[in-house]
């Protein structure tokens, strides 16, 4: 094969001259992703080979396949050179104009984010991927480009990323792991300045391994990945970035260590002093440890003192909502593989194992990544309201003697990228409405107010339009799906003709795990079956999902409906589309005209798939868990299930499947079909029209990010920043106040708790003996339980100290309004160092009672 070195750096197929005047725009185009959410670019790319373009939508696999003829003749025809110029110059502008972060912040308040996550779902033409997290992580990284955020994403590079999908002609889910070639994908090798491929070295027991750099753009912003394809590596250790989610805990440490470790070199490799570690899961919890070797390195600082230091930098982003979730691996696992490590730390393996650990003396124990985390970081969230909860009792064991409210574990709810995932129907509608740069600007009042001016017809015509495009896309899905399962000529004939556009179409699209319950709706199949087939108001139901392959339950699941779609009654009515990726996750939330969503709760941690169809002016039909928990009013959707968790077991799920059929066929369905004169459901299209005015702002990774800058990233610069000045001159006086602590705290004694009322008010006084603690290291508190969703919490003032029987106590005093009886009322003590965030940075507490 005969290569052309692009001045870019990356190399093209066929015989172009590097010089090819507008070649240079178009590679830059086809290598920034930003052109996966404009729908202005389908166009352009489809020039060059329409019927390649449907089936891979990758620019960058285009360049290289078509021949280079064709790319010459098109940079010659005037109109397509011009729509290439526009588009690149549009593309600049973007990047080079200041963005919401530079017209609201002063340039030295945040250097740089690095966002760590094991997957990012940016486009289908990057397979590194699997579903939620990935999702979370990729629409994160695009909203951060669109605000002008400094955030670079660091991952891996997967040979063959998560499985892709077929249904074979029993019905049963089969597991493929097609290569996926680097050289088709947008990435391209990260180059020292003397060109050498940038090669990250990680030592494992008796042997290294090299990691290879790739880059990808993401508008703005750039994602780093690793891999260990590298031919320097043993066979063995080029296939640890293999799988996504493959393979067993070894490889899964592995790769963590990869990611975690590696990631961390690489920045520094990069030259790319970051302020702020995000850590998307415990996956890359090993950061932590690397950023605080790294530290020591360079302030000469011991380990205590340098994740002092560097904690402060660190935020962890929990998405479980069980602790089984959490990834744990025995005690001889990390021996084996960071053993070794512990050394370069200079703490002992016990100290290293005790990071990840509950009971830091159970030598039984596995060591939680999780876990890890959070004790290396100095902020911590979960990803919904309701999750914060939940994450606060998972956490709890962490923090023995804090109240359940207390766990320092906040919340930022998710949200999605919506340009990512609007139809181009959608776009022109939104775009005519509330103006091109409607997600970059944080005005979300003015987004409401326009979209509630807009008109029945407008809505509802849109919504038609929708509709029938994804009839159409699953159509020939399904008829090419019969075909790669070896179907007869007239069975792809009919599934070519499934599905109805004038039909009410529900859509429910997940991972098939248990606790999703995606086979809620098989409780009657009958009773579906009647829904489905009303003559006079039809249902119609797309699916889609996969199930791990290790999971057998989850596979059960997808064979039952595959049993049900092929019932007589059923068969036009229900279809399964198989390989759920990106692409098809696109054309189900920007069709269906309700999402179905059945957790159960509180297990589902956010869920985003439901925030999708918003925008698009597709309703949802959820359990009251994740986000929809937070969302819901009955003027913008329907609700499931009553606020209360759900028990593992069929008592449950039958009242909950009872409530979904009732819902439909008393709610749901008859408002689809409660047309007017003019054809339109008015109820309908007023809930359509609330639920994109007040939901979609909200729920859309553009506030997210803000929220995540604003609370997060700010505070956690400045306090970095703080603690690692001079050399860690801060963290070390918390390593040592800690120690002072260590050796006094046992002699801590409350004395006398005294209070009166005096009119409105409650006077409370409260002695501790401080057993020869500085009563500058320390702060007194009143407490009482929560009353209305969050405890009452007042600093004491220290008067003056005294003795008594020969103790030296210091006495504190506080006055509080009398709403309250004074008995609710208890005092403890906590440590109090300047610049800390407390209990994450020491957990104790001393009741006086």
């Amino acid at each position: 094969m005969i290569f052309t070195t692009h001045p870019s750096g990356v190399r093209l197929p066929g015989d172009l001259p590097a010089d090819l005047d507008g070649l240079n725009a178009l590679v830059e185009l086809a290598l920034d992703l930003r052109w996966s959410w404009n729908h202005g670019a389908d166009a352009l790319w489809r020039r060059f080979d329409p019927r390649l373009w449907d089936m891979t939508r990758n620019p960058w696999a285009l360049l290289q396949t078509v021949s280079p003829h064709r790319i010459e003749a098109l940079l010659a025809d005037p109109v397509f050179r011009g729509e290439v110029d526009a588009m690149h110059a549009t593309t600049r502008e973007l990047a080079d104009n200041p963005a919401w972060f530079q017209r609201t912040q002063p340039p030295a308040a945040l250097a740089q984010v690095a966002y760590f996550s094991l997957e990012f779902m940016l486009s289908e033409t990057l397979p590194i991927y699997s579903g939620g997290l990935g999702n979370v992580a990729g629409d994160q990284l695009k909203a951060a480009g669109d605000l002008g955020v400094p955030v670079v994403g660091v991952g891996l590079l997967y040979q063959q990323g998560y499985f892709r999908q077929v249904i074979d002609s029993d019905g049963a889910q089969q597991a493929l792991y097609p290569y996926n070639d680097p050289g088709q994908m947008p990435v391209t090798p990260v180059r020292t300045a003397d060109g050498d491929w940038l090669r990250i070295e990680v030592a494992l027991p008796g042997y290294s391994v090299w990691l290879r750099a790739w880059q990808v753009r993401v508008g703005r912003v750039r994602l780093y990945l690793l891999d260990t394809n590298d031919i320097a590596n043993f066979p063995i250790h080029r296939g640890i970035t293999s799988e996504l989610y493959g393979g067993g805990p070894e490889l899964r440490l592995k790769q963590e260590i990869v990611l975690g470790i590696g990631g961390c070199r690489l920045l520094s490799a990069l030259g790319i002093e970051a302020d702020v570690f995000h850590l998307n899961e415990g996956h890359a919890a090993l950061a932590v440890l690397e950023r605080a070797r790294t530290f020591m390195a360079r302030s000469g600082q011991p380990f205590a003192v340098a994740l002092a230091a560097t904690r402060a930098g660190n935020l962890f982003t929990t998405h479980t909502a069980v602790s089984a979730g959490f990834d744990h691996y025995s005690p001889a696992l990390v021996t084996q593989f960071l053993g070794h490590y512990a050394e370069s730390l200079g703490i002992t393996l016990k100290e290293l194992l005790a990071l990840g650990r509950q009971n830091a003396d159970d030598a039984s124990e596995d060591f939680n990544m999780a876990y890890l985390a959070v004790r290396g970081s100095g902020q911590v969230n979960a990803v919904s309201r309701l999750h914060g909860e939940v994450s606060r009792k998972l956490f709890a064991p962490l923090f023995p003697r804090c109240p359940a409210a207390e766990v320092p574990v906040g919340h930022v709810t998710n949200g999605v990228h919506v340009p990512s995932w609007d139809s181009a129907v959608s776009d022109r509608l939104w775009s005519d409405t509330c103006g091109q740069d409607r997600w970059l600007i944080g005005e979300t009042d003015r987004l409401s107010s326009r979209i509630r001016d807009l008109p029945d017809t407008t809505l509802w015509d849109a919504r038609v339009t929708a509709r029938t495009k994804l009839v159409d896309d699953a159509r020939a899905r399904m008829a090419l799906q019969v075909a790669l399962s070896g179907g007869s000529a007239e069975a792809i004939e009919v599934a070519g003709q499934c599905l109805d556009a004038n039909v009410l179409t529900l859509g429910f699209a997940k991972r098939f795990a248990a606790y999703k319950r995606p086979n809620l709706l098989l409780h009657d199949p009958e009773r579906l079956l009647r829904l489905l087939n009303d003559v006079e108001r039809p249902v119609q139901l797309i699916l889609a999902g996969k199930a791990h392959p290790a999971d057998r339950e989850g596979q059960q699941l997808i064979l039952r409906w595959s049993q049900m779609i092929r019932r007589p009654a059923a068969r036009s009515r229900i279809v399964f589309l198989a390989d759920y990726d990106m692409r098809l996750t696109e054309q189900l939330v920007q069709g269906v005209d309700v999402w179905l969503n059945t957790p159960r709760r509180p297990w589902e941690a956010c869920g985003t798939s439901g925030m999708k169809v918003l925008v698009n002016g597709g309703l949802n039909l959820s359990e009251l868990d994740g986000w929809w928990a937070e969302a819901y009013t009955p003027e913008t959707g329907w609700s499931l299930g009553d606020r209360n968790e759900r028990a593992d077991d069929g008592a449950s799920d039958a009242a909950d499947a009872e409530q979904m059929y009732e819902r439909l066929e008393q709610t749901v369905v008859p408002a689809f079909y409660a047309r007017d004169e003019r054809g339109i459901p008015v109820a309908w299209v007023a809930k359509i029209r609330e639920s994109m005015a007040a939901l979609t702002p909200v729920y859309s990774a553009a506030r997210a990010v803000r929220e995540y800058t604003e609370r997060h990233y700010l505070p956690a610069a400045a306090a970095y920043r703080s603690r690692s000045a001079d050399n860690g001159a801060l963290g070390k006086q918390l390593v040592d106040r800690r120690k002072r602590l260590d050796r006094g705290w046992a002699a801590v004694r409350f004395g006398r708790f005294a209070f009166e009322t005096r009119g409105s008010r409650h006077l409370f006084e409260v002695h501790v003996e401080l057993g020869g603690i500085d009563p500058d290291m320390v702060r007194v508190e009143l407490f009482a339980d929560s009353q209305d969703g969050a405890p009452c919490v007042v600093t004491m003032d220290r008067a003056t100290g005294n003795s008594s029987t020969g103790n030296t106590f210091e006495s504190y005093v506080a006055t509080v309004a009398s709403t309250r009886a004074p008995q609710d009322y208890t005092a403890r003590l906590l440590p109090d160092f300047r610049g800390t965030t407390n209990l994450l940075d020491d957990h104790r507490i001393l009741w006086q009672r």
